[in-house]
């Protein structure tokens, strides 16, 4: 016989020892209880949209490319991540973090950590890495319409601009 624990979860009740062995979390109970914050027509009471549902709908790239977008100007420091000066990866870790995402540090890092998509599947909001045969030197935000929002090099400030080359690789946060 297995004992149950009420979970602080609209009251679902979870087996014993899931919970004890930390396999049943919020965020699982949410992804599987109708009506949770999981479920992408659930609303908070003050009428947003949760995190989970955010994520799930693809807003999390659209709200890091405002932010993105909020940064035109912001002059480029290598190393930099923000909230005043950027490096292509700082702004898009930064922009990410802003949404509610966690981004490795580096672009390289940072395509290892996405998942990968094919240019057809690119969406506003998806990141843009270009690369040297397997390693990835530069990211950006993709902004639509062959566009992206970076900040590109020393003596440059953080803007919107074409993507100037067919070799690069995408990404979904």
């Amino acid at each position: 016989m297995t004992a149950r624990v009420d979970l602080p979860v609209r009251g679902v009740a979870a087996p014993g020892l899931l919970a004890r062995a930390g396999v049943v979390s919020a965020l699982g109970l949410a992804l599987l209880v109708p009506g949770s914050a999981g479920d992408a027509s659930a609303a908070s009471s003050s009428g947003t949209v949760s995190a989970v549902s955010a994520a799930a709908s693809g807003s999390t790239g659209k709200t890091a490319l405002r932010v993105a977008a909020s940064k035109k100007g912001a002059p480029y420091a290598w190393g930099a991540e923000g909230p005043h000066r950027f490096d292509c990866s700082g702004l898009t870790q930064y922009a990410f973090k802003r949404a509610g995402k966690r981004l490795p540090r580096t672009a390289h890092s940072q395509y290892r950590h996405v998942r990968h998509i094919k240019a057809s599947s690119r969406k506003r909001g998806d990141l843009v890495f270009f690369h040297s045969g397997r390693y990835v030197y530069h990211v950006g935000i993709y902004a639509g319409k062959g566009r992206m929002w970076h900040a590109p090099k020393p003596g440059a400030s953080v803007r919107k601009e074409r993507i100037w080359t067919g070799r690069v690789w995408y990404g979904r946060a």
